[in-house]
Formats: structure tokens, C-alpha cells, sequence
């Protein structure tokens, strides 16, 4: 039996193509590895303790759409980061935002729009699970680019109005995964009163949101209702980049009742439950902002460290927000191989995060670097980069 058609043009998950594209490189002495997007600072202090005194409750079925604490310090916390109220009943908990990016897909998307196919309009580059989304409820997958030329985010008014009437969904992800960008609230007010002009939904990816370098980035849920208009908009977080915890699988999506309404049917049907216990260690961390103080800070100093590294690249470009540089080479696989022989660090080519649209490529001439380890083995690991890669006459 043939797989469905819609999946045959999916290409290889990045990490995969990675494993194949060094399997027959030596890696250089002291090998670091900057690929994955995997915190590695410090949990915070309260979850073990919180675990423990909970561990007797994975004994329960979980609540699906979150316990009624979990959706209250949600609540809060958007209205102390973002000054808005947002109910409970326009939340529902997730087992981490990639669960949720792709399922909001398959309850929200209409399977036609104005008589047509919907389109889903992606980010190029992008995280791959918005394209999987699309592919997954039958929908056209339009690739808008985010390159220099767009200050690395996607240029939605720039598509023709016959493409937007036709649209849907559109993702974004702000501080962009992988460029750092951030979209400010300009970008945001242009893109929720377009989506409201062409009748689409804009699915707020978020992650990032809590790791920036000078200013909070704002938040598209709050723009949307501050113009009227949040029932166009649902967005993403979770506590894995904010926290430290991407092994709790714990995240939400927030947006208009009627969205979050047919979104937790969904979910009541083919949604992973938050366990219990996970879910007790959430409501305190939504909770605390201690934590995430000092984690920001400690990114705020490795962006520092790249500044002082990589300054003098051509084309280097500080990130705003998240924790990725997206740096500039001839050719990001080349670079991935040469600087695993030579200089023992590993990096994510850039087109691995992209798509090809009418032959070209925005990704080819990028490597992707995760600074998600310590202050001090970045530093070595930037300066082993930038001597193999951009010294004269490398």
C-alpha cells in the first residue's frame, strides 16, 4: 500500500539528514555539539520537590485541557507579560507547542476556502512541523521567504490577494527559529489587519518569547486584541525554552473561546494529556519569574560572547530574541562538514530549515548554531568556529 501522496514530497527531518551528511566525518578533538535547540541551563529549583510531592497523582488520568490551576496561572501570567485578560475557556494545555502547532492545524483549517484549496502560508525557513500541518489537512503549503531582503521575517503583504483570499492559516514565529528576529508591533498590527481583510487565522509560534536581548518581544494575541481582533489569532508557548524544561512536554495555546473550543475537541480524541505531576510542576513555574530572569540573563551574556566572536563577520547579524545565530557561508553543508573534521564543532546546515521554491534555496548559505550550552564552552566553541571559517585565507 502506497503512503498518502500529500507525504511523498515531505523531505527527511533535519536531524536525520544531519546523521547521514557526517556518518563519514572524524569529528575534530574536544567535539561540541550546536545543533539542536535543547536547553541546557539549569532546571529551576522547585521541580524536583514538586514532582516528588505530587508523584502519587500519575496514578489519575490526567485533565486534557489543563487543571483548572494550571489554566489560572496561565492566565495570569499573559496578563502580567502581555496586559491582557484571556479566560481560562481560551486556553487549552498542550503536551508541549509542537503537538499543538500541529494539531491546531487539523481542527481549525477549513478543508476549502472560497470554493478552493486552502493555502497555508510558512516562513522560509521555518520549523518543520508547520509544514507537516499543512500537508497533513490536505492544504496547499505556500513558502514565503524571511531573508535580508525582509529583515529575516516573511513579507505576508507582499503575496498577491488572490493567495490571501485563499488562505487559511498563516504561521509565524516571533523571535524567529532560526534567525532571531523579532517582529515588532508594526509587523503585527500589518499582519493581523490582513489577515482579517483576507479572512485567515495566524497561528502565533511563541517559544521564543522570553529569551531577547534588550526588549520584550511583543505578543501577537495582545496586538490582535488591543485592534478587536483576537479571535484571529491563537498563539503558542511553553515552558521549554523559558524554563529549562523541554522534557516536561508542557505548553498552551491561547486565542478566541470558539477556537480553544473546537481546538480541546480535538485534542479530547487524539491530544496527549500533560500527566498530572508535570502538570502541578506548571502551574508554579507560569507562576515564578526568578527563574527566568536569570536564564535570560545568561543568554543575554552568551549573545554578548558571539558579538565579541563574531563581530567583524561579514554579514553576521546580532539575534534579537531566542537562542540560534544564523550565520553566513558559500554553502551551509560544506561548512557543517568541514567544521566537524576540523574544528570539532557541529552545526545545523541551513538548508535542512528550508524549502526549495523555483530552484533556489534561503537557507544554502546558513549554518544554524544552537548557544544553549555554558558561557565558556560557547566562547571556545565560537572562536574554534570563526578561526576555521572566516579567517583570511580559510
Amino acid at each position: 500500500m502506497a503512503p498518502p501522496e500529500r507525504f511523498s514530497n515531505l523531505p527527511a527531518y533535519a536531524f536525520p539528514r544531519l546523521r547521514r551528511l557526517l556518518a563519514d566525518v572524524t569529528p575534530g578533538p574536544d567535539p561540541v555539539v550546536m545543533t539542536i535547540g535543547e536547553p541546557r541551563h539549569a532546571i529551576p529549583d522547585f521541580v524536583a520537590p514538586t514532582l516528588a510531592r505530587t508523584v502519587d497523582q500519575l496514578a489519575k488520568y490526567p485533565s486534557n485541557d489543563g487543571t483548572p490551576e494550571l489554566l489560572a496561572a496561565i492566565s495570569g501570567w499573559i496578563g502580567t507579560r502581555h496586559g491582557i485578560d484571556v479566560a481560562p475557556d481560551r486556553i487549552t494545555v498542550l503536551n508541549g507547542t509542537r503537538e499543538g502547532l500541529f494539531n491546531a492545524a487539523l481542527a481549525l483549517c477549513p478543508e476549502d476556502k472560497n470554493g478552493a484549496r486552502p493555502n497555508v502560508l510558512i516562513p522560509n525557513p521555518f520549523y518543520q512541523v508547520y509544514a507537516v500541518a499543512a500537508a497533513a489537512v490536505g492544504a496547499q503549503a505556500v513558502f514565503v521567504p524571511a531573508t535580508t531582503d525582509t529583515g529575516h521575517l516573511p513579507d505576508f503583504a507582499a503575496l498577491d490577494p488572490a493567495t490571501l483570499d485563499a488562505t487559511a492559516i498563516c504561521y509565524l514565529c516571533s523571535p524567529a527559529n532560526p534567525q532571531g528576529a523579532v517582529a515588532d508591533r508594526d509587523y503585527l498590527e500589518t499582519l493581523v489587519a490582513l489577515a482579517d481583510r483576507h479572512d485567515f487565522l495566524i497561528f502565533a509560534d511563541e517559544c521564543y518569547s522570553e529569551i531577547w536581548r534588550d526588549t520584550p518581544p511583543p505578543g501577537t494575541l495582545a496586538v490582535a486584541q488591543g485592534m478587536g481582533l483576537a479571535d484571529r489569532v491563537v498563539m503558542f508557548n511553553s515552558l521549554s525554552k523559558r524554563s529549562n524544561l523541554p522534557g516536561l512536554r508542557s505548553g498552551f495555546a491561547a486565542g478566541s473561546a470558539d477556537a480553544i473550543a473546537r481546538f480541546r475537541v480535538l485534542r479530547s480524541y487524539a491530544g496527549a494529556p500533560v500527566p498530572l505531576p508535570h502538570q502541578r510542576v506548571s502551574e508554579v513555574a507560569w507562576a515564578d519569574e526568578d527563574h527566568v530572569t536569570e536564564n535570560r540573563a545568561l543568554y543575554q551574556q552568551k549573545y554578548a560572547i558571539a558579538d565579541r566572536v563574531l563581530g567583524n563577520v561579514p554579514g553576521y547579524l546580532p539575534p534579537q530574541g531566542g537562542f540560534f545565530l544564523w550565520l553566513p557561508v558559500a554553502d551551509g553543508e560544506a561548512a557543517a562538514r568541514r567544521l566537524w573534521a576540523e574544528a570539532g564543532v557541529q552545526v545545523l546546515p541551513g538548508a535542512y530549515l528550508s524549502r526549495d521554491v523555483d530552484g533556489a534555496n534561503p537557507g544554502k548559505g546558513y549554518i544554524r548554531v544552537a548557544l544553549v550550552g555554558p558561557a565558556a564552552e560557547t566562547e571556545d566553541a565560537l572562536i574554534r568556529l570563526r578561526d576555521c571559517l572566516f579567517q583570511e585565507g580559510s
